[in-house]
């Protein structure tokens, strides 16, 4: 096992890990702020990892994408996703509940948007302000590390760019309609109510099939074209 490799598996795991609390506190926050303080109440507005961990989907899943490849374990690889311990939600406290259940499902990824957004933001400035930057930056996102620049400043480059495609992967997957995850609480509120019975009979095994294949289909065919896009804006930055 690559030491290097070692530490970027470590990198990515924590990031993940506060990535998916970061997803779920945006939920209980907007729900309190919305009326419904369950989620309040039961300690879920913190980004304290304990407090969303679901065993499976935040630790195992994810360890077993991460660091599966170190002891030949293939299937999962380069899936950079995983779920938390899903916020309690009573729409009913809400004044208006399908808005108000929709703003709270949409708070999740757009925390995960948030926080590429704050990431490129550091980037640019890293890219502007330190002189040779701007070509590790680059570097970075090209998959390679530079030996002839401090170590500090490339590790929070890696950060940052780890950090912008876990988020972007957590933003795609949680759209996905498919119960539980949070694409489908905005499809539900779509659907006329004949509809509703057929569409909340999908779950159990059948929902982690979907999930982990159509998830992995999805995120191969948008991650490349967003990333794309990224690597361009922070090419067109002026580097010093």
């Amino acid at each position: 096992m690559q030491p290097i490799s070692l530490v970027l598996g470590v990198f990515k795991f924590v990031l993940l890990i506060f990535s998916l609390s970061f997803h779920e506190c945006a939920h209980a926050w907007t729900a309190s702020r919305l009326g419904d303080q369950t989620a309040r109440m039961q300690g879920r507005i913190t980004l304290n990892p304990a407090s969303h961990i679901d065993p499976i989907g935040t630790l195992l899943f994810p360890a077993i994408a991460i660091f599966g490849p170190f002891i030949g374990i293939t299937f999962f690889s380069g899936m950079l996703i995983g779920w938390a311990k899903p916020t309690p939600v009573i729409t009913r406290n809400f004044t208006k509940i399908r808005r108000d259940d929709n703003l709270t499902t949409l708070a999740g990824p757009a925390s995960n948007l948030l926080l590429v957004l704050i990431c490129f933001l550091v980037l640019v400035v890293i890219s502007v302000a330190i002189p040779g930057a701007h070509s590790l930056v680059l570097i970075a996102f090209q998959g390679a590390l530079s030996l002839s620049v401090p170590s500090g400043l490339q590790a929070v480059v890696m950060l940052c760019m780890w950090a912008i495609i876990i988020n972007l992967s957590l933003f795609f997957f949680n759209l996905l309609p498919i119960p539980p995850l949070d694409g489908s609480h905005l499809l539900r509120n779509a659907l006329p109510y004949n509809a509703l019975r057929t569409y909340d009979q999908i779950g159990g095994w059948l929902s982690w099939i979907l999930m982990i294949v159509v998830g992995g289909v999805v995120l191969r065919l948008l991650m490349g074209p967003a990333l794309g896009l990224i690597y361009l804006a922070l090419s067109m930055v002026p580097g010093t």
